[in-house]
Order: C-alpha cells, then sequence, then structure tokens
C-alpha cells in the first residue's frame, strides 16, 4: 500500500504539472530509479491501480505525516522564529474549495445550484495553517474536510468543521500554547468554548454588523486608545488601538465574556486605510494591544501564504488530479498539503535545499530543474540530487 500512496506522493512534491504524465514517466526510462532511490518504491504501479486502491483510504491514515513534519520543524528551530505574544504560536483557521465541476462528482460532494437548473459540485476543506505577523511561511497541519451531511450553510459548514478539527487535534497541539486565528464566522460562541476546552486561546474577527450585543454593551464607555506613528515604506501611517475588557459575546444569560480590540490604520492625510476588530480571551492592555492587532491581522496569512501558493504556484490545489467515488479527491488534497508542508519545512532545515533554491533563485526554477534532472538523470540520495542542483557537486555519470 505504500508504494500506492508514494507513486501519488512523488508528482505532488516534485510539483508536476500533470498526475498522469508524471505516472507516466514512473514507468519508463530513468524515472523508475530515482522512485526507488528518492521516495522509497519497490514497484512503481499504474495510474489506474493508484485510484483505485487510495479511493478505498481514509483521509486520516496520512495525519501521523503532519506530526512528523512538524517535528522535523520544530528541530530545525523553525517553530521558533514563527513564535509570537509570549512564546505562543498562531493556528489560522479557514475554509476553501478544492475541487468543483458541474459534470464530475461523487457522493461525498457538496452541492449548489447554478441558474435555474444548473448544479455544481465542490469539495471543501477546513485548513488549519501555522503562520506568524512578519513571516512569509506557513505551514499547513491536518485539515478537516466538510462533507455533504454538514449542511450547506457556509458558517455551519465552517463551524462544525472547526470543532471538529479542535475535538481531534486540539489537545494534541496545546504543548504548543496556541492561538486559533479566525475570520467572523469563527467569532461565536461554540467554536470559542471548543478552543478554550483543548487548552489553547482564540483571537477572531469580530464584526460590528454581526456582534450587536458587543456594540450596544460599548455604547457610551469611553474607551482605552493608543496611537502610534509607524513608518511604512517612505511613507508615515497612524496605528489607533481601542480595547475593552470583559465584554458579554452574545445577548443571552449562558453567555461567555470575551475581551474586545480594534485597529485603525489612517495614512498621512488622515483617510482611514484599514480598520478590523477582534475578540480574544488574552488579555488586552496597553501594552499588549499591538502586538495581539498584529497577530490577528496574519489571520490572513494562511490565504496569501497558503491558499494562494497550493491554488496558483505550482501545487494546482484545484486541479481535478483524480475524483473517485469515495475518498480518492480528499486524498489527493492532502497529498498536495503534505508535499507543501514538506517543502516549506525544508527551507529553514535543510541547509542542501536551501542552497539549491538560492541557486535556482526562484521557486518556479527549483522544481522546473528537479523534474529536469530527475528525467535523465539517477541520483542515489537527495543529498546527491540537490548538491547538483546547487552546483556543489557533478551530476552521477549514469545509473
Amino acid at each position: 500500500m505504500a508504494d500506492f500512496a508514494l507513486a501519488a506522493f512523488a508528482p505532488f512534491f516534485m510539483q508536476s504539472p500533470s498526475f498522469l504524465a508524471h505516472q507516466r514517466h514512473l514507468e519508463t526510462g530513468q524515472g523508475r530509479s530515482n522512485c526507488q532511490t528518492l521516495f522509497g518504491m519497490r514497484k512503481i504501479p499504474g495510474d489506474s491501480q493508484i485510484r483505485a486502491k487510495l479511493d478505498a483510504v481514509e483521509p486520516a491514515m496520512f495525519h501521523p505525516m503532519f506530526t512528523d513534519i512538524l517535528a522535523e520543524f520544530e528541530q530545525s528551530r523553525g517553530l521558533d522564529a514563527m513564535r509570537c505574544l509570549d512564546g505562543r504560536v498562531l493556528i489560522a483557521l479557514d475554509g476553501t474549495e478544492f475541487h468543483c465541476s458541474d459534470k464530475i462528482h461523487c457522493p461525498q460532494c457538496s452541492h449548489r445550484k447554478r441558474g435555474k437548473n444548473g448544479v455544481e459540485y465542490f469539495h471543501t476543506m477546513l485548513a488549519a495553517t501555522l503562520v506568524a505577523p512578519g513571516h512569509n511561511r506557513a505551514v499547513p497541519l491536518e485539515p478537516e474536510f466538510i462533507l455533504p451531511q454538514d449542511g450547506h450553510d457556509k458558517q455551519d459548514c465552517e463551524s462544525r468543521a472547526a470543532r471538529r478539527w479542535l475535538a481531534a487535534h486540539g489537545a494534541r497541539y496545546a504543548r504548543l500554547r496556541p492561538v486559533y486565528l479566525g475570520d467572523d464566522l469563527f467569532s461565536r460562541q461554540p467554536i470559542c468554548e471548543a478552543v478554550l476546552a483543548t487548552g489553547g486561546h482564540f483571537l477572531f474577527v469580530c464584526k460590528p454588523e454581526s456582534h450587536k450585543t458587543i456594540e450596544e454593551f460599548r455604547t457610551g464607555i469611553v474607551l482605552e486608545e493608543l496611537s502610534r506613528k509607524v513608518r511604512r515604506g517612505k511613507h508615515w501611517v497612524t496605528h489607533r488601538y481601542q480595547w475593552l475588557a470583559d465584554v458579554p459575546l452574545r445577548g443571552d444569560a449562558r453567555t461567555i465574556s470575551v475581551n474586545w480590540l480594534m485597529i485603525e490604520i489612517s495614512d498621512a492625510t488622515g483617510s482611514v486605510t484599514y480598520r478590523n476588530s477582534f475578540i480574544t480571551d488574552l488579555p488586552v492592555n496597553r501594552d499588549a494591544v499591538a502586538e495581539l492587532a498584529a497577530a490577528g491581522r496574519a489571520r490572513w496569512k494562511i490565504e496569501n501564504e497558503g491558499f494562494n501558493v497550493l491554488k496558483t504556484k505550482g501545487y494546482n490545489l484545484e486541479h481535478n488530479f483524480g475524483h473517485g467515488q469515495r475518498n480518492l479527491s480528499t486524498v489527493l488534497a492532502i497529498l498536495n498539503l503534505l508535499a507543501f508542508a514538506c517543502h516549506t519545512v525544508c527551507e529553514p532545515g535543510s541547509g542542501a535545499w536551501r542552497r539549491a533554491m538560492r541557486e535556482l533563485v526562484t521557486r518556479q526554477g527549483f522544481f522546473q530543474s528537479l523534474r529536469i534532472m530527475t528525467t535523465y538523470l539517477v541520483f542515489q540520495s537527495w543529498d546527491d540530487l540537490l548538491a547538483t542542483l546547487a552546483f556543489a557537486r557533478p551530476p552521477p555519470l549514469g545509473p
């Protein structure tokens, strides 16, 4: 079974634009030996065999791989560089689609109406990603897949998926002292309570129009305030913060109390260019409010450094690599995430990987060279391949 999973993982790791073309490459020529030496495969299964076998595999079977990748990231001290808020880590939660079609579908697809008679089928997952303000690195953790029985309302789907994810994984990540980030859909009491139950903290976007109780509670109160001048390139902008402690999250007797904070950014002319507010269970005061706001704003990194990279920078997350009837689509999506996680962790953890990336300048150039080299030459190890890419060692003379 390992050969089937490795054969499916290999094209994602090599960023091959075509799943089928990569499988054909593996089955012929020098690619066969590289699959044995670089990916540890014993035999190269056929494309149809891979799809049939993986369709029956539960995605949770791959969850331990994320644990191993995180352990490597910690050992390389990469995680230390992402800590903030007194040594805590930020885990952003957000949903994204990874398949959409008006023709191809399976029993696990969600669906929605398009036009009068059209139906669109899609798969969605709740992603959990390690992020940090000031860092362009995002490390994906285990996803939670949103299935049709979760309902068809986006908020309900993501809310239930987030609570399932916290129940399954939250206790294990508690040792990292996590602060969970999310958009306004997450700033509801059930998710806040689920976070607290796992030993974590929350810092969720809180829009005024969807939190009337908080807005009414703030009315008439003189809020504490802090303003700072911040240089942005050649220009100065003003960051203004307000905050209030012990605010009721909703308007009933069972509500929990949260701490509210707001950041507003204005340019040199006084025009407001950004405004957002958050709720958290962490203490908010004059010393902490700016760092909390920066952490809350880092939620966007799951979009920019996470989903955007996965969908537009070679991973082709939205491409239909294979759909199947049970789990194939979700299994291939999780293998894609694992490849992205491996690449992200290799950057700080492997000197050979960094040197090769530096020589080849761009991510696209690196993976293109990786594919070309392994098409024509057989490498006995990743060290040999990366050393050749970094021009530190000549390529092998032959198989």
